[in-house]
């Protein structure tokens, strides 16, 4: 095992919005809501961890080597072949938890930026970029937030030959999207299991039609969001969960405002015409976030 270059790092880690209704587990888009992770080289024990939390998450995750950073870092040191250090974290989160905003992959993803920050690793060069990707993902199982936080913008991503891969493509000017976030949170694998293992073939083919349709949309023509969110794969299923979550995008939609399910739920997405909501629409128990499609995607904004 090589001794690391670097000492301390710093990386900032946009959330994400998954599916867009009817891109189920393919099609992301990060949002301007950050996490923020300090990763200090200190004396101690090999592979432990102390780390402070600020913000989303204090007080009830974990603040030693068991915290999903520290475990990311440790694992990705090792991948890329290096020991893992005594670890100081210092996490300011601003990204709710199990809200379907993408706060897991964020983590993940900032874990893996951290490692290879401390491994001196550009990770802006292609091949790092890539292999960075399938380090997140192969942890999320699906690459659809790991790649939005990582990569910025708005992205497709796969699985091929066991790797996952994603392009980013820009979103249009206009795509401006709004949260709608409850206080109640969901786990993403309690959700999974209410998916039927089989779906009607009519409704494969409506989804395939509109998932493609939603990469033109976000890209090109914003107009065509109403249709091209339109979902019949989870949503509908997911109902019992969260039926305020699933009112709400049908309320929205009813109003000609282009509406999904964020990720695993609960939070809404809306991408309204021009940013503006219809003023009726004002529903009790949510909070509404205006969050710009983040750019750039995760970045190590300091290092020494």
């Amino acid at each position: 095992m090589s001794t690391l270059p670097v000492s301390a790092v710093r990386v900032k880690v946009p959330g994400s919005t998954a599916n867009l209704g009817s891109g189920f587990d393919a099609l992301g888009m990060a949002l301007s809501l950050y996490d923020t992770v300090s990763a200090q080289v200190v004396d101690g024990p090999e592979g432990s961890a102390s780390v402070q939390v600020e913000g989303q998450g204090a007080g009830s995750v974990p603040t030693d080597g068991r915290h999903l950073v520290a475990r990311v870092i440790r694992e990705t040191l090792a991948e890329l072949g290096f020991a893992a250090p005594a670890l100081r974290l210092h996490c300011e989160n601003s990204i709710p938890h199990a809200r379907g905003l993408g706060s897991s992959a964020a983590a993940i993803v900032a874990g893996v930026a951290a490692a290879f920050g401390l491994a001196g690793i550009d990770l802006r060069d292609k091949e790092n970029t890539e292999r960075a990707l399938h380090l997140a993902a192969a942890r999320e199982g699906h690459a659809d937030n790991a790649a939005a936080s990582l990569l910025g913008g708005f992205v497709v991503a796969w699985q091929e030959n066991g790797r996952f891969r994603a392009v980013r493509m820009r979103p249009h000017a206009d795509v401006s999207p709004v949260a709608f976030v409850p206080q109640v949170e969901s786990a993403t694998d309690a959700t999974r299991g209410l998916l039927p293992e089989r779906v009607p073939h009519a409704d494969a083919a409506f989804a395939a039609g509109r998932a493609a349709l939603a990469v033109h949309a976000v890209t090109s023509a914003p107009e065509l969001l109403l249709d091209a969110t339109d979902d019949r794969l989870h949503q509908d299923y997911r109902e019992a969960a969260w039926p305020e979550t699933v009112a709400l995008v049908r309320r929205l939609r009813e109003a000609g405002v282009a509406a999904a399910v964020s990720g695993a739920g609960p939070t809404v997405l809306a991408l309204p015409a021009g940013g503006e909501l219809p003023a009726d629409i004002a529903p009790n128990g949510f909070q509404v976030l205006r969050l710009p499609v983040d750019d750039e995607g995760v970045r190590i904004v300091e290092q020494s």
